[in-house]
């Protein structure tokens, strides 16, 4: 690159001298235009006259000068003539200001840093230096402001003093730049905002280039050091090794005296304070003159005396004729004493108290009309049994129904006519009856105490008796396992006085249940422990137990209708197992207080679990364990539609009386 040429020093120097000559004349010039004050006031007083010919004769006043019109206007807005600066500016290149601390005048009220309207309605504006009071100066009103201006050529000059409470006359100084300022100009006169440019650079030979290259582009664009520093904080933050700092807790506010409910919950030792409880008040049997019901004979003050110090009461009640004659207490300094050691030693708890209203804990029953169809009317009573009916079961055809009751009768029923059929007096309390599930055979078990009784109704035609006079017939007493020992769980025997088998337990059996097949049926033993339930086979005449472990008291048991399931209630739960696999498949968690009863559909997909406080759990054995749904108040039972379609079913209600089995007829 070309170097750039530097100018002669000579030409220089020529310049510099040639500058300095020029501002040497503008102040001389400057000198001369200037006037003292005597010249002022005259031209500030004299008529228009005087001012024409000061402005043709004498020497140019410029806008910067204090003048008065003729017309006695302000000259702060005169904008008559033009103003003459180009000398003053160029002969006053530097700015005289006075540092001196005594141009200024130090105030009169020493309030401070106070607002004014504090002393709005006071009679005194603030405090001088000696601490005595300023008091405020009768303000002029406007019509005297104004005629004292068309009096004094000069009160314009003058300006209020909030601070001080007094009117302030401005110098020549101060007008002039109030002037300048109104005009939009620089305060002072002698700055000039548009003098000559004074290059100050040296154009000599430097050591080291100039560099006037343009900004690099990587200025403008994000860091990419940055991003990435940033990207680590973050995966540091979120890692947990950067931790912030936890916010500070706001102090909690209280009120002083304790007023506060909240602060009175703890003591200063951090304790909850609880207040002593109040000592019980006394009734009508401590009064001086109380009925003749609270006052004891003798035979009761001696009885006493046998009794234990905790139970003997510790006040006898006595009658006295005045209050005056009521002698002192006995045990005033005892009780006393005692009170004091239960509040020093006994610890105190406090029991919140929760008002219910006693409406609200009965239970919502639905409407009637939300629950048709439901027996609105007695179709049949079957009387004849002189205790209560604890069971019923009604035959794989529909047309009988069998009953027992606590009386040790059993009593088959016609479904349609009421005719009672026949009676067996068993002797002991009935529990449970069930019918076989096949239609062939007409047997009954009937469970009475420690037996379970199968017995031979009689119904049916004479082949379908053979074959049930076969199977009820024991050849050989007693049961043998597969080795050929006797076992000693339960005892088969012939029942020739009931004309069937009697299953002789060890203990009180409480339910009955067959299988599909009618050759098994299961029994139910709650206080029988490990042998509490055991399956009996009527082909074979044998007895086993179930191959699981028992989980809590047995409630009742039921086989699938279809597959070779067990199903087994206790008292909280029902467990469902593979009786082919011999393993738990599902366990079932009702939530119930005591489970009562178990029934399951004939297609065996939905289980029904009942309980002693009136709910019932629907399960659905495709979903979980948990409950389907939870019906409340409610007995339910699943049974079949008779025999025309297997598929549909309908809820029927079994209701226990005393002296009768009551039945209902209804439409779905």
């Amino acid at each position: 690159m070309a170097k750039r040429e530097t100018p002669p020093l000579d030409s220089l120097n020529k310049k510099k001298k040639e500058k300095e000559k020029k501002m040497e004349e503008n102040t001389k010039h400057q000198q001369e235009e200037n006037v003292d004050d005597k010249q002022l006031h005259q031209g500030f007083s004299g008529d228009e006259e005087e001012l024409t010919e000061s402005e043709s004769d004498g020497p140019v006043l410029s806008e910067d000068e204090d003048y008065v019109s003729a017309d006695g206007d302000d000259s702060l807005h005169n904008d008559s003539g033009e103003e003459n600066e180009g000398g003053s500016s160029e002969s006053h290149q530097g700015i005289e200001e006075s540092d001196s601390s005594e141009d200024e005048v130090a105030p009169r009220n020493t309030i401070g840093d106070v607002p004014l309207e504090w002393y709005k309605d006071e009679e005194h504006v603030g405090y001088d230096i000696a601490g005595k009071k300023i008091k405020k100066k009768v303000r002029q009103d406007k019509l005297d402001s104004f005629l004292a201006s068309a009096d004094d050529s000069k009160n314009w000059h003058k300006i209020y003093d909030e601070y001080n409470d007094e009117e302030v006359e401005l110098t020549k100084r101060e007008t002039r730049l109030i002037r300048r300022l109104l005009k939009g100009k620089a305060p002072h006169a002698e700055f000039d905002p548009y003098a000559p440019y004074v290059d100050w650079f040296k154009w000599d030979d430097a050591k080291h280039p100039l560099s006037n290259a343009p900004e690099p582009k990587r200025r403008f664009i994000p860091s990419k050091w940055e991003s990435k520093k940033v990207v680590e904080y973050v995966r540091a933050i979120r890692k947990g090794l950067i931790k912030f700092d936890k916010p500070k807790e706001e102090p909690r506010l209280y009120l002083l005296w304790g007023d506060d409910s909240s602060s009175t919950e703890k003591a200063g030792h951090g304790l909850a304070y609880i207040p002593a409880p109040k000592s019980k008040l006394p009734g009508h049997d401590e009064s001086y003159n109380p009925s003749l019901e609270y006052i004891p004979t003798q035979e009761e003050i001696n009885s006493y005396q046998l009794m234990y110090e905790e139970d003997r009461p510790k006040f006898i009640p006595r009658r006295f004729l005045s209050l005056r004659s009521v002698p002192a207490y006995e045990n005033a300094v005892k009780e006393s004493f005692d009170r004091c050691l239960d509040l020093y030693l006994c610890p105190r708890a406090r029991k919140k108290r929760i008002n219910i209203d006693p409406e609200s804990l009965k239970p919502k029953l639905p409407s009637r009309k939300d629950l048709k169809p439901y027996p609105v009317t007695c179709y049949l009573e079957y009387k004849g049994h002189k205790g209560a009916v604890m069971s019923i079961s009604t035959e794989a055809s529909g047309q009988w129904i069998a009953s027992g009751s606590i009386d040790g009768s059993v009593r088959v029923w016609e479904v349609e006519t009421g005719r009672c059929l026949r009676v067996w007096e068993v002797g002991e309390a009935v529990h449970y009856v069930a019918w076989n599930p096949l239609p062939g055979l007409h047997i009954l078990a009937v469970s009475a105490g420690q037996d379970v009784l199968l017995l031979n109704t009689g119904l049916g035609n004479d082949e379908e008796q053979k074959n049930i006079e076969q199977l009820l017939r024991i050849e050989t007493p007693g049961s043998m396992d597969d080795s050929g020992n006797t076992t000693s769980i339960v005892s088969w025997a012939q029942d020739d006085k009931h004309g069937g088998i009697r299953l002789k337990h060890f203990k009180t059996v409480s339910s009955v249940e067959w299988h599909r097949k009618g050759d098994y049926l299961s029994t139910v033993m709650p206080a029988g422990e490990s042998r509490a339930i055991l399956i009996h086979q009527l082909s074979k005449k044998i007895t086993q137990r179930i191959p699981f472990k028992l989980h809590g008291l047995p409630v009742s048991s039921i086989f699938h209708p279809t597959r070779s399931i067990f199903f087994i209630s206790t008292k909280k739960n029902v467990r469902v197992y593979d009786l082919l696999k011999q393993k738990l498949i599902k366990k079932l968690e009702t939530g119930l207080r005591e489970v009562s009863s178990i029934a399951v559909h004939p297609a065996g997909d939905n289980v029904i679990v009942g309980s002693r406080e009136g709910k019932l759990c629907w399960f659905d054995m495709d979903l979980s364990s948990q409950p389907y749904r939870i019906l409340k108040y409610v007995m339910l039972l699943f049974a079949e539609r008779e025999r025309i379609n297997k598929k549909k079913f309908l809820f029927c209600f079994v209701l226990f009386l005393f002296n009768a089995v009551w039945l209902f007829k209804f439409e779905l």
